[in-house]
């Protein structure tokens, strides 16, 4: 178990690529925030017979499957399999790509949905909506950071970033499916 980790942690950290990367995550960074403002704005037609409605589900079990695998994956780190971490985590980053496109293909496609409830539950959706989205937001770049700083064998920073990282991606990716049962019933 130890060996596994003494080995990762032996490798020399690659600088030159994480700053080369570190450019890529902030403009990556950027054309997200782009891409959902754009969202907002834009509304793409369909052929005929096709239809997104069906993505916030299909949203919402994404998001739930990456918080399981940030789940298996720090159960993975903190057991020294590294190797596992690792995949776990590209795992995740590729989950999280899906789902942006996903996403953003649905409200691209389709008018807002607005939630219908009333009183006390209205005021723990739109708690958990403004969070979640905050938290996505603020997120995003220091995600890709954490993930380039790991590949880059650059540990201490990796392990620096993850400690509050991590919680606020887990709260993003359990937040997600909480809000989208709470806004379902209203869903067209």
């Amino acid at each position: 178990m130890h060996s596994e980790r003494s080995q990762w942690l032996a490798r020399p950290a690659q600088e030159a690529l994480s700053k080369k990367l570190g450019l890529a995550a902030w403009i990556l960074s950027a054309v997200v925030l782009l891409l959902v403002v754009a969202m907002q704005k834009i509304v793409l037609p369909l052929p005929d017979g096709w239809s997104t409605a069906g993505l916030p589900a299909f949203h919402a079990a994404v998001n739930a499957t990456v918080a399981a695998v940030l789940v298996g994956s720090l159960t993975c780190i903190k057991l020294g399999k590294v190797k596992l971490h690792r995949a776990m985590m590209v795992l995740a980053m590729l989950l999280s790509i899906v789902f942006l496109l996903s996403y953003v293909t649905y409200h691209m496609t389709n008018a807002p949905t607005r939630f219908g409830g009333q009183g006390g539950m209205r005021t723990l959706y739109f708690i958990l909506l403004s969070t979640h989205i905050v938290s996505a937001a603020v997120s995003l770049p220091f995600i890709l950071f954490t993930f380039i700083a790991g590949w880059t064998n650059r540990f201490a920073a990796h392990r620096k970033l993850a400690r509050w990282v991590f919680p606020l991606w887990l709260y993003v990716a359990v937040t997600g499916p909480i809000c989208y049962w709470m806004l379902r019933p209203y869903y067209g």
